[in-house]
């Protein structure tokens, strides 16, 4: 399970208290236009097909999330510095 509190803790200072807000509103918007590319592939494809391409979409979509997103190990809230081990 993760941290409820892990896009705060990983934001600078600056943006600590927009941050996680944002984040989620952005989910939010990406959720929201599944149904839409749904009715894209169910116009041109069967159902199984559309299910299928639907979830290729989605699981693209997490795959560059992870690629683009890279965490940073070592970092010392607060400071921005990273600590010595």
């Amino acid at each position: 399970m993760t941290d409820p509190d892990y896009f705060g803790k990983l934001s600078p200072d600056s943006v600590r208290g927009f941050l996680p807000g944002f984040a989620y509103q952005c989910g939010v918007l990406l959720a929201g236009s599944v149904a839409y590319v749904q009715a894209i592939f169910a116009a041109r494809t069967s159902y199984p097909t559309t299910m299928a391409l639907t979830a290729v979409t989605v699981l693209l979509g997490a795959a560059l999330a992870v690629a683009l997103g890279k965490e940073k190990r070592g970092i010392s809230f607060g400071e921005g510095s990273v600590i010595k081990q």
